[in-house]
């Protein structure tokens, strides 16, 4: 009886241990989501900024300026940038945002040039046969994530700039509802026609009408750099409060089944405890009354 007893109270301790750990993961999770999400918030107004820039641009620049910017269309190969995650207890968040990319880059015609930013959609990657171009890291803070967008949109404007690339595309999972999330997809280059039409059309938000200071085709180049920075910056961040999101879920469900199993051992152990109890009197009745007699 001791050696099972001891081997019940070895698995509720490591029970015990593993759901203190579950409990830590979940809070971490639940923290991170509220940072990543202010984030995206805190980066509206500035994307705003951007987006006038860009309206005033598109109103005042010449057509043959906005050629020579963009004008690179079908040339090269499909440029794509898929965010994932470093780690897992995740789910099926990295297959997810990988099949979703690839089923949409397949769609288009050439071989793509992928960037994956993670190591477990890099591998889902690799495992489909599809070629990489690169792979960076996940950050883990809200700070690390600028440095992160500032390596990444050298190494891709490097491509585009050599014609390498014609167009780039950005795969990422974005926040629903709860642990829900979804995968998206943005053409970041060229830029959409409708898209600058319509921001070219935007009505100024003040009576004082808006002027272009220096060179035109500098100015809208350096709003363009601006707001792919913008764009990567949002994705990065809603990718990272969507696996998190998913990794809150994940360590809910653990606990709730450590929760299950150590009732289950509990009761063994103390069904086995009080069967041995209760042998241990049946022995000493049985010896007092063979005395008795």
């Amino acid at each position: 009886m001791s050696n099972t007893t001891a081997s019940l109270r070895r698995k509720i301790g490591s029970a015990g241990d593993l759901q203190s750990v579950v409990r830590t993961m979940k809070a971490m999770a639940a923290s991170n989501i509220g940072q990543y999400e202010q984030s995206v918030r805190a980066l509206a107004d500035y994307a705003r900024s951007v987006e006038l820039g860009l309206s005033v641009c598109f109103r005042k620049i010449t057509p043959a300026a906005q050629v020579e910017i963009e004008a690179r269309r079908g040339d090269g190969a499909v440029g794509a940038i898929v965010f994932g995650s470093d780690q897992g207890l995740v789910g099926r968040f990295n297959d997810v945002v990988a099949d979703y990319a690839l089923a949409s880059l397949a769609a288009l015609p050439g071989t793509p040039l992928i960037w994956a930013v993670g190591e477990r959609v890099q591998a889902r990657l690799v495992d489909a046969g599809s070629p990489l171009a690169g792979s960076f890291a996940i950050p883990n803070t809200v700070k690390a994530i600028t440095p992160l967008v500032g390596r990444i949109l050298l190494e891709s404007e490097a491509h585009y700039g050599r014609g390498a690339i014609g167009e780039l595309h950005l795969f990422h999972n974005r926040p629903t509802s709860g642990a829900i999330h979804e995968p998206v997809r943005q053409r970041l280059l060229p830029l959409d026609e409708t898209w600058r039409r319509e921001l070219g059309a935007r009505s100024w938000p003040t009576k004082n009408l808006p002027e272009v200071i220096g060179g035109d085709t500098e100015t809208l180049r350096a709003l363009i750099r601006e707001y792919l920075f913008v764009s990567l910056f949002r994705a990065c961040a809603e990718s990272l409060a969507s696996e998190n999101a998913s990794r809150l879920a994940a360590m809910q469900r653990a606990e709730k089944n450590i929760g299950e199993l150590l009732e289950a051992l509990n009761g063994s152990f103390h069904r086995l405890r009080q069967r041995g109890i209760d042998e241990e009197l049946f022995d000493v009745i049985s010896g007092f009354e063979a005395l008795s007699g």
